[in-house]
């Protein structure tokens, strides 16, 4: 019997062609017709797998967070080198699928990976010694500070030209038209000088629960 020209269709490709195409066009651009069309396969077919767009966004989100490395909270870090690993790892998954961050945005729900990133959180946070309220607000905050990061450049919002900024109305700004061509080196340096910021008030903090605080 001769083989099919195209793969049989699969949870793992709908997803996969989803997250391309969300990747490079946006949230707008998925539809379930176009996922088809790119798939090369008919709209109802999709329904077997997922019977709505939302259940295909959800499902691309959840492949997002299951790129986030949790090994740091197993293999014996202590708490402030484990949160630092994996806001590091956290951040370059959403840094590579920047449109899917609103999605992830809502919260886990009841993504199987997205959950697995809470719960390793979590549960490393209480193991440490932080109360569990205090774990929750920092799994919390870890994300705000996080996503945050992710939803766009802070160097890459400047234009590179250096008639906008008018020296009359911007005096502190005659450099802003170089920040877009250092994009990645500023934006790497201010996630990293925002996260050892972050991580020395919570070393505050943890101290302070030892002495009763």
């Amino acid at each position: 019997m001769a083989r099919p020209r195209k793969p049989l269709l699969s949870t793992d490709l709908i997803v996969d062609a989803a997250r391309a195409l969300v990747d490079a066009e946006g949230l707008a651009a998925l539809s379930t017709r176009r996922l088809a069309a790119e798939l090369g396969v008919s709209g109802p077919s999709l329904y077997n797998h997922f019977p709505t767009k939302d259940q295909i966004l959800e499902a691309v989100a959840d492949s997002v967070s299951a790129q986030v490395d949790l090994s740091m909270f197993e293999d014996g870090r202590d708490w402030r080198t484990a949160l630092h690993d994996w806001a590091v790892s956290y951040r370059a998954a959403l840094r590579d699928h920047p449109n899917i961050v609103p999605v992830l945005a809502r919260g886990p729900g009841r993504r199987p990976a997205g959950l697995r990133v809470a719960d390793a959180a979590f549960g490393a946070m209480v193991s440490a010694g932080w109360p569990p309220a205090q774990a929750t607000s920092i799994g919390a905050l870890m994300r705000y500070f996080v996503m945050g990061s992710a939803l766009g450049s802070f160097a890459g919002g400047f234009v590179d030209d250096a008639a906008a900024y008018d020296p009359a109305d911007y005096p502190h700004l005659g450099q802003a038209h170089l920040l877009a061509e250092q994009q990645e080196k500023i934006d790497e340096r201010a996630f990293e000088t925002g996260l050892r910021a972050l991580l020395d008030g919570l070393a505050v903090r943890f101290e302070g629960l030892g002495r009763g605080e």
